[in-house]
């Protein structure tokens, strides 16, 4: 837990820092693992890119989102961006694996679907755009015939981290990467957080840098495109995340001279939120879970504590909105419904001529390949 009544932001910073150092020493220690772990990485691929090991292609359009890292990109904003700028001309359906869901196999997002059946962000997903169409299965191969057959209106499909299964072969892949820890600057695991190794990148359509400044400069722009090094075909675009106005979870809440706030999360990288939290009160405390975290009686108990432990008149709790989704069962409800718990909504927005040009490919992507013009 972190507290940020008296050192601000800055106290959370510091120990970003000194964990960093930990982590730089722990990599030394555990790169030979590493080169283990490439090795059999770069076999796997190699099995794929010359036919050994069979790729699927579907002739309905196909728009793949993952990333190089284990998580903390900005995945599910950027499927929600996706929705937004096509939903209006398509019938679009998500696609993904139900991370840390408690079924296996496909299941399809009906109206009896729990977060427990489909996990936390196809659920946030298929409870936010109701006209969208999602499922979840391990195997993108034999799921997407599945969801097909239970949206059969779909004219696009959305792969949500689907970067690293290369048995489907998507029509357009975007790559995500966390302009605060980009793949340029990251080991492969166990000595970093990169779950394959950075020359994969060279698989993608796009690269987005994500979470970037809002105020960012074009010649740190270009830096960071000559970092990466995109080759002829490949497109780098910038985007950031905007907050929007915070959301009662159990009741609708009204918001006057708020005096100190609670907050927790479980997401792999909690640096933006808690920037943005304290940007808009002085008094902060954090806590964090780990990520997709299930929340239970006894959580709901301890964050009832850390919430009596904030000062003045008038406290309130933040959370994010995947988190939200996992205080919605009976056993938390029943504890937290009464204290002024909120979630912090958060969108995608690309820079102005990043935008223009994102929109344009994407949109050409998929007027070009569908058969429903």
């Amino acid at each position: 837990m972190f507290n940020f009544c008296e050192k601000n932001f800055y106290f959370y910073r510091l120990s970003i820092s000194i964990y960093t150092l930990i982590l730089n020493l722990a990599r030394i220690i555990l790169s030979p693992f590493s080169v283990t772990y490439q090795s059999i990485l770069r076999l796997r691929n190699y099995l794929y890119d010359t036919g050994i090991l069979g790729v699927t292609s579907f002739d309905i359009p196909t728009i793949s989102v993952g990333n190089l890292a284990f998580g903390g990109t900005g995945k599910t904003p950027h499927i929600e961006y996706l929705i937004r700028l096509l939903v209006s001309d398509y019938k679009v359906a998500v696609l993904s694996r139900g991370y840390k869901r408690k079924t296996t196999g496909y299941v399809f997002a009906d109206f009896n679907a729990t977060v427990e059946m489909i996990g936390d962000e196809p659920w946030q997903l298929s409870n936010k755009f109701k006209s969208v169409a999602v499922g979840v299965c391990e195997n993108r191969v034999l799921g997407l015939p599945d969801l097909l057959f239970d949206a059969p209106e779909t004219q696009l499909v959305l792969l949500d981290d689907a970067f690293q299964h290369r048995a489907i072969k998507p029509g357009l892949s975007i790559l995500l990467t966390d302009y605060n820890r980009r793949f340029t600057h990251d080991n492969l695991a166990p000595a970093g957080t990169l779950r394959e190794y950075a020359a994969a990148y060279k698989r993608a359509d796009i690269i987005v840098v994500t979470k970037c400044e809002p105020n960012m400069r074009v010649d740190k722009k270009m830096a960071i495109i000559g970092e990466i090094k995109p080759l002829n075909f490949q497109k780098v675009y910038f985007s950031y995340l905007r907050f929007g106005e915070l959301q009662g979870i159990y009741n609708p809440i009204t918001l006057t001279n708020v005096d100190s706030v609670l907050v927790f999360a479980g997401i792999a990288n909690p640096l933006s939120l808690l920037k943005e939290v304290n940007s808009r009160y002085k008094q902060v405390i954090f806590k964090q879970y780990p990520d997709h975290y299930s929340y239970n009686r006894k959580d709901a108990d301890e964050i009832i504590e850390l919430y009596n432990q904030l000062t003045g008149a008038v406290k309130i709790i933040i959370t994010t909105e995947k988190d939200m989704t996992k205080l919605l069962n009976a056993e938390v409800k029943a504890v937290l419904e009464k204290l002024p718990l909120l979630f912090l909504p958060v969108e995608v927005e690309f820079f102005g001529t990043d935008k223009v040009e994102f929109d344009k490919q994407v949109l050409n992507y998929v007027g070009d390949n569908s058969t429903y013009n």
